[in-house]
């Protein structure tokens, strides 16, 4: 498969990546700095410099055309102020998605964030952060064009994954390695049933492909 990760360098993504090209896939990556580029020829994937805060939907359905599937991993970041929760985590997200339909591409994952509702209230940057995620799932979820999966991950941490989660609609809050996550999205990619859910993950006592496969079977 080919499959393009928009925030190619963020720590999901070049794990997913890596998991990728050692199984043959071919993984691109989008970044906007193209100092990143090494760290993501790397990992095995191609990197297509692109800024998704300033792109055209046409720049963006190019970088798209022949894919087998799309993932949207890039966020602003902890250290960005409010504005850029708007114009990254649901404004590119939005334009990533409108990429999808023109190019073509209907496989479409998400990595959000538990609490991501765009009714959330509150005025802090987290608050902020959780209603613009909330905002562009909600506009991923509207899409008929798009076979979209909506991936809600708990507390995110590096260490060394487990192999096992707690996959659901609903979980509960907790933690989940970064490395559990980026298996958790090679599992949903490989499992077109899953389209049309938003689930949250933690850590569990289930391998991951057979928590996939489960929620599937739902």
């Amino acid at each position: 498969m080919r499959i393009v990760i928009a925030g190619g360098h963020g720590q999901i993504a070049l794990r997913l990546e890596r998991l990728l090209a050692a199984r043959g896939d071919e993984a691109v990556g989008i970044i906007r700095n193209p100092q990143q580029s090494q760290d993501l020829t790397d990992a095995g994937a191609e990197p297509a410099v692109l800024d998704l805060e300033s792109a055209t939907v046409e720049q963006a359905a190019e970088v798209l055309r022949g894919a087998d599937a799309a993932v949207f991993a890039a966020g602003a970041g902890p250290n960005s102020g409010t504005a850029r929760k708007d114009t990254v985590d649901r404004d590119a997200a939005v334009l990533f998605a409108d990429a999808a339909e023109a190019a073509g591409v209907r496989r479409f994952l998400v990595v959000s964030a538990m609490g991501a509702d765009p009714d959330h209230a509150g005025d802090e940057v987290f608050d902020v952060y959780l209603r613009a995620k909330g905002a562009a799932d909600a506009a991923v979820r509207a899409r008929t064009a798009l076979d979209w999966t909506i991936l809600r991950p708990g507390m995110l941490t590096n260490d060394a994954g487990t192999g096992q989660v707690l996959l659901a609609a609903s979980t509960g809050r907790g933690p989940i390695p970064r490395d559990d996550v980026a298996a958790t999205l090679v599992e949903l990619l490989d499992t077109p049933a899953t389209a049309g859910l938003t689930l949250e993950a933690i850590s569990g006592g289930k391998p991951i492909t057979v928590a996939v496969k489960d929620i599937a079977g739902n």
